[in-house]
């Protein structure tokens, strides 16, 4: 489980096709690796991956071909990404409850400056839209974020600029797709609601 707090952006230093997948190789700037161990959990753009091998701040972790089929970010070298590494149960929980499980890849339909942060508006794929509330929460690209608006499959938040100072979102731009996770609640409450008709 993770937060949706980034801890670092790192850069993919590596991606080499293997057997349908890739081999990331992920180097960190400032992100603690000491206490990463082979098969540790790390959240890339809000993706869950398991670090394989691990070299000073630089980790490497298998990505399947059904993970890259419904995702983004993760296939350029040189590309820049969110880390944050697993939540410890004695660890503050800043951000929300965060799989790591990409549920579906949205566009980024404005981004605006509106002087005291930024207005993101996202169009999420169809089947997501009845997940996402306002004052709801939401991952984009691994950043845990508040819903402000909602429309029909379109939903707004906004970023302050520590958010935009410390995680790969300022690259964003009208057309760039992002990774989304719904907030685990909604998707637990569903399957109460629909049980009995399974």
């Amino acid at each position: 489980m993770f937060s949706g707090i980034i801890a670092d952006v790192g850069i993919i230093t590596k991606a080499e096709e293997r057997m349908g997948g890739l081999r990331l190789c992920v180097s960190a700037e400032v992100l603690d690796m000491s206490d990463v161990q082979t098969g540790d959990s790390i959240a890339v753009n809000g993706v869950c991956l398991t670090a394989v091998k691990i070299e000073g701040r630089t980790f490497t972790a298998d990505v399947s071909r059904e993970t890259l089929s419904c995702t983004v970010g993760l296939e350029h070298q040189g590309g820049h990404v969110n880390l944050e590494k697993a939540l410890r149960l004695s660890d503050r929980l800043g951000g929300h409850l965060v799989s790591g499980h990409v549920d579906g890849v949205g566009e980024v339909i404005a981004f605006n400056d509106i002087g005291e942060s930024w207005r993101l508006v996202v169009r999420a794929p169809h089947q997501l839209a009845r997940y996402i509330a306002m004052k709801g929460s939401i991952t984009i690209n691994g950043v845990s974020l508040t819903v402000n608006h909602v429309a029909g499959a379109e939903f707004e938040v906004n970023l302050i600029p520590h958010t935009l100072d410390v995680t790969t979102l300022n690259e964003l731009k009208t057309g760039s797709r992002v990774n989304l996770e719904i907030d685990l609640i909604a998707r637990y409450v569903e399957r109460m609601m629909t049980a009995d008709k399974a």
